[in-house]
């Protein structure tokens, strides 16, 4: 990775792409292992013999690729291995991380008291304008953005969640303190969308990259329903299998 790599100019193949095919042979054939933190921009100049605006071309093409991600602040990441994402009767966010030895993060962004919408109060058997609690809130594995949803709740049996979610980061810890110890999946919609502004942001993704949406309504257990989630995924980090 020290060594200055040869390039050939003047060639038909502009310099930054073949510095971009580079390391994307170098993801793919391990030496940058999923998870791991690309070389700075310097370290990428001095290999290439390139000037910074060069090797920012070739990282914005891996990005719009899917193959890292830029984290602010922080670097650029090679994409871990994809979450294996089950959607059944029991679907937790929390657990199915853990089971893929993965560290689950939750993080409320906000929250408002309002009346439901249409799509809300479809799933959730309320009249339009009934009152719901709504949590914006974001999903992380390894500290890395997975999802980020909007999640309603019918008031007042549900007022408290807020609070606990912001101080727990679980959906279940949450609904647990509101007396609903446990919980399963209704249903499930499963559709696709290119990222916005707002995944962009949120997911640190390119824009225009493939995202899954992910509409869902959780009962308790009397059949009741207690939450309607319209979650988005990032493409590229998660497979969703949906058991027979």
């Amino acid at each position: 990775m020290t060594r200055r790599a040869m390039l050939a100019r003047g060639g038909g193949v502009t310099v930054w792409r073949q510095i971009a095919e580079a390391m994307e042979a170098d993801i793919v054939g391990g030496g940058l292992p999923p998870g791991s933190r690309m070389p700075t921009e310097a370290a990428l100049s001095e290999r290439f013999g390139v000037n910074r605006h060069t090797v920012r071309q070739a990282l914005k093409s891996l990005v719009e690729k899917g193959l890292v991600r830029v984290t602010q602040g922080s670097g650029t990441y090679v994409e871990a291995k994809p979450l294996t994402y089950p959607i059944g009767a029991r679907t937790r966010f929390s657990e199915i991380v853990l089971g893929q030895a993965r560290e689950p993060a939750g993080r409320l962004i906000g929250h408002r008291i309002g009346g439901a919408t249409i799509a809300m109060a479809d799933a959730l058997g309320l009249s339009p304008e009934d009152p719901v609690v709504v949590i914006d809130s974001a999903h992380f594995a390894d500290r890395v953005p997975i999802s980020w949803a909007i999640i309603a709740f019918p008031l007042p049996r549900f007022a408290g969640v807020p609070e606990v979610y912001a101080a727990t980061g679980s959906i279940s810890a949450a609904l647990a303190a509101c007396g609903v110890p446990d919980y399963r999946r209704a249903t499930t919609h499963v559709g696709a969308a290119i990222a916005d502004a707002t995944d962009v942001e949120r997911l640190e993704v390119a824009a225009g990259r493939p995202i899954l949406v992910v509409e869902s309504l959780n009962v308790d257990r009397d059949g009741v329903p207690i939450q309607w989630a319209r979650s988005h995924f990032s493409a590229d980090r998660v497979r969703i299998t949906v058991g027979s």
